[in-house]
């Protein structure tokens, strides 16, 4: 039973900056703050960041949003952020990780930092048993590899100083209470920790020459003990912290989660008028400049191309499978921005969002003038393949080069709008590809989408995905949904909910249902264009075979 006047702040930090939000017990974020975070990018590939520089601006922001409220009537506080790797000296204090510079702020190798390519290279190669939790293959963005270049390229100055090496997320608890424990979220998703067996897997470890170091002292430099998502951290927040963040001593600390999967459990907790479905039965996408798709599910599927199964990533006992696109928002503005009217347009209507919205209505027209039943049969003939930055799901590859079948030597604000449908529809395309991937691995088929991010704004993006996927999609009315999934997170260590999964339904909030057309003649229309999409696939490795002999 929650208390009236009980309050929860949740912690985001994502690439550019940190966020905070003040959020009643029932879900409703009632106050917002974000900072600027710095990061440096002196060579290609390299992007570091400073733990001091991120710690200073989520107090700033804690501050901010708790202004005017009573401390005892702050009950918890969660923490998410990127899979960023932070290292520390045996003091604790930060430990430079710049081969270019020897300033110890430097002590965070950032998500999508790509120095590593080599050493994730030497790791695929072993086909050791737990690459098959990440779909396959390890990612360069994942931190086992990053520890490897380390090792490899900093031994001296760096590895053989190292007290601790954290995911970002597991950081900000650390310096909150004082506590070295780990979340099984970030643990799991990427750093290779054994879920099943709750160990690190150490013939893994010894396959790639890090187990001696790193198993020492009951595996203290990456995590003696890991916890649940949403578990209360034993004596809460420091006196240090409490100061920091202008909070109460002891206030009720989460563990944490990767910034993604708190916006997952947010949206999975969503509900729409009438839904009674289970958490398993959804798919969470956040999309934005690349989409991230997320599901949970009661047993175990082992899908190709496609990480996890997770076990408690996100709520414990389930497992997580996790997909994504790896440029979707970007990809729209890619083709918006390299057409030649974009500048008439932009003078016309000032920002990209309204440039969008100008196409979907102008798209609409051109369906009625045509005396067609639905915008989508106008690309009968134009056809894309998306993945222009290659395909992160379920193809894992990241050499894959976008397509194009149809062009014309029209360049009027026409050809646009039908370049832009064309390619949101191979959006759509590439998400059901990953839905059938999920399925034939053994998956329950998916019941309804929940979309967040900037392209859940986009109406032609959202009836796209519900048309071509046949399924309803979910639009959150609260637009937070990682804060709020942080939130979540400091409600259940607070003891406000008896479970993560009961304060996700709880404070999930209402979302609007948008239906989709499933009409047979447009059913069989997308199935069409659906086989197009997978011949295209086809056609670019018949090509390559060709001219690679």
């Amino acid at each position: 039973m929650t208390h009236s006047r009980a309050f929860l702040v949740g912690v985001d930090v994502g690439t550019g900056s940190a966020r905070a939000a003040l959020v009643s017990s029932h879900g409703q974020v009632l106050e917002t703050c974000i900072k600027s975070i710095q990061t440096w990018n002196s060579q290609p590939n390299y992007y570091e960041q400073s733990s001091e520089d991120i710690w200073t601006a989520v107090c700033e922001c804690v501050k901010n949003v708790i202004a005017g409220i009573p401390k005892e009537e702050i009950k918890g506080i969660g923490f998410d952020a990127t899979c960023s790797l932070v290292v520390l000296d045996n003091d604790m204090q930060p430990l430079t990780v710049s081969p270019s510079s020897k300033d110890n702020q430097r002590n965070i190798i950032l998500w999508m930092d790509h120095r590593a390519e080599e050493e994730a290279r030497f790791i695929n190669a072993t086909r050791h048993k737990m690459l098959n939790y990440v779909g396959g293959s390890i990612s360069l963005e994942m931190e086992i590899p990053k520890l490897l270049w380390l090792k490899r390229h900093m031994h001296d100055d760096v590895w053989m100083k190292a007290g601790a090496f954290f995911d970002l997320p597991d950081y900000l608890t650390f310096r909150a209470t004082g506590s070295d424990e780990r979340s099984i979220c970030s643990a799991v998703c990427k750093w290779n920790y054994d879920a099943e067996s709750r160990s690190w897997c150490k013939d893994f470890l010894q396959s790639i020459g890090l187990a001696e170091e790193l198993s020492g002292d009951g595996w203290k430099l990456i995590g003696a003990r890991v916890l649940n998502p949403g578990t209360l951290i034993e004596g809460g927040l420091s006196e240090k912290a409490s100061r920091e963040l202008g909070l109460r001593v002891g206030t009720a600390v989460a563990s944490s989660m990767i910034d993604a999967h708190a916006g997952a459990l947010a949206l999975l907790g969503c509900h729409g008028p009438g839904d009674e479905s289970k958490l398993t039965t959804k798919m969470a996408i956040i999309c934005g400049t690349s989409s991230c798709h997320m599901s949970l599910t009661e047993d175990p599927v082992l899908a190709p191309g496609i990480w996890g199964p997770y076990k408690h990533a996100i709520i414990p006992g389930l497992y997580l499978n996790e997909a994504g696109q790896s440029a979707t928002g970007i990809l729209i503005d890619h083709i918006l921005q390299t057409h030649p009217c974009y500048g008439e347009l932009l003078a016309e209507h000032g920002s990209n969002s309204k440039i969008y919205a100008y196409l979907n209505e102008f798209l609409l027209k051109l369906a009625k003038n045509r005396g067609e039943s639905s915008v989508h049969r106008l690309t009968l003939d134009l056809h894309i393949w998306p993945d222009f930055h290659g395909n992160r799901s379920p193809l894992a590859d990241p050499n894959l080069k976008g397509m194009i079948c149809g062009l014309t030597m029209t360049k009027d604000v026409q050809n646009l709008a039908l370049l832009y449908l064309a390619l949101i529809q191979a959006l759509a395309y590439g998400t059901r590809h990953i839905l059938q991937v999920l399925e034939t691995s053994g998956r329950k088929p998916i019941t309804s989408i929940l979309l967040c991010g900037g392209l859940s704004k986009n109406s032609l993006f959202v009836q796209a995905h519900a048309d071509i996927c046949s399924v309803p999609v979910l639009l959150p009315t609260e637009s937070e949904a990682v804060l709020l999934g942080s939130a979540m997170m400091g409600a259940h260590a607070a003891g406000l909910y008896a479970s993560l999964e009961l304060a996700a339904e709880n404070m999930g909030g209402s979302a609007t249902i948008v239906k989709p057309d499933l009409s047979e003649s447009n059913r069989d229309y997308h199935e069409r264009k659906y086989r197009v999409f997978q011949r295209m696939y086809l056609d670019q490795r018949g090509y390559e075979r060709i001219m690679k002999g």
